[in-house]
């Protein structure tokens, strides 16, 4: 049964408490492409029939995660963000803001492009879109449309679309200085990135221009998997699109993984996991289980070199039971553009599409 939209919020707050668990603890699964079952503190096969037990495989997934990505920072206090706003420029349809703020370290500033529509009435909240964007020099500038791919400018695109939108730099990218690895607790870029992220979130959600119960996330590359990443953990994510982001482990480069264990992602993978798919404790099928019941759209060209295709189908249809089972099979939805490694413009067009329909903008052309 299809769950009645007052409810989601105590649904998703059901599948994101649970007790912690140490590694030692851990289950480990053997397949990370079956998510009909969980393991029981024995290492017993149940099978999952209601979000009760959907919960436990969920709370072992973000588990085995961060045996890989290092531990998700939970500080009792967080650090201020303490928001500067550099400079602001008009434009037809919108302003952008250069601005800087913290996100764990008083001694360092993330920068980020903010762009709010100027038709935004003084009362009125609109969804805010958090644009994260692919392995480029310029970071943050090319989804603000400054630079770059035209076909890669989605912050500047749903900003003249009637979002807020949020695009901030990648640790090392753009104006972000970081040298990798960091003596700042993180084992791995990519949980750096999350948490960034994270804060981004906070950010968006504090802005009287936004509702914070419309928050989206979308990204290409790079992007595409860090938005997937940070919505894994962050639930006040309610809509994402991942371009161009992801394939199974198995499938990426026919199982070298060797691109997924520098400082900026993840080293682990290969110092602890030795690049083998077939030893690192999770795989994308996961992670998708993990956004639902929130829209999770994935746009993978045909002819991508870099995220096989095949893959990304394997992934939909794995995670496809958990939608199922939550009632809200069509929050899941695959593109498969014929494209290479890009974002053509039907791509998008149908991207935009999706964020308007599962954030209820308002403005929604």
């Amino acid at each position: 049964m299809k769950y009645p939209i007052l409810l989601l919020c105590g649904l998703l707050f059901a599948l994101c408490t649970s007790p912690s668990v140490s590694a030692q603890e851990l289950p480990a699964y053997d397949s990370h492409l079956d998510l009909t079952y969980f393991l029981d503190n024995d290492g017993n096969k149940t099978e999952i029939s209601s979000v009760n037990d959907w919960r436990q495989r969920r709370h072992h997934i973000l588990a085995h995660m961060q045996t890989v990505m290092g531990k998700l920072p939970r500080p009792e206090q967080k650090v201020p963000l303490a928001i500067k706003v550099i400079k602001t420029e008009p434009g037809k349809h919108y302003k952008r803001s250069l601005i800087s703020y913290h996100t764990d370290d008083e001694g360092r500033r993330v920068h980020a492009y903010l762009l709010v529509p100027n038709d935004i009435e003084k009362s009125e909240s609109r969804a805010g879109v958090l644009c994260l964007h692919q392995t480029t020099g310029i970071g943050k500038e090319e989804p603000t449309g400054l630079g770059g791919n035209p076909n890669l400018h989605y912050a500047h695109h749903l900003a003249e679309r009637g979002f807020v939108t949020l695009a901030p730099d990648y640790p090392s990218f753009g104006d972000y200085s970081y040298e990798f690895p960091a003596a700042d607790g993180y084992i791995s870029g990519t949980m750096k990135a999350i948490y960034d992220n994270i804060r981004a979130i906070d950010l968006l959600s504090a802005l009287p221009e936004v509702d914070a119960d419309r928050i989206g996330c979308i990204g290409h590359s790079l992007g595409g998997h860090n938005t997937m990443f940070t919505a894994a953990f962050d639930i006040r994510i309610k809509a994402l699109v991942s371009n161009c982001g992801f394939t199974r482990f198995h499938k990426y480069y026919e199982g070298r993984l060797k691109g997924w264990t520098s400082n900026r992602y993840m080293p682990l993978i290969n110092d602890v996991y030795a690049n083998n798919p077939d030893k690192v404790p999770f795989d994308f099928p996961e992670i998708i289980g993990c956004f639902a019941p929130r829209a999770f759209l994935a746009s993978a060209p045909v002819r991508d070199g870099n995220f096989e295709v095949s893959g990304v189908r394997d992934s939909i249809k794995i995670a496809s039971s958990v939608y199922e089972l939550l009632g809200v099979p069509e929050k899941l939805q695959a593109i498969y553009p014929d494209s290479a490694h890009d974002f053509p413009a039907e791509a998008r067009d149908t991207a935009y599409k999706f964020l308007e329909q599962h954030l209820n903008n308002e403005s929604a052309q």
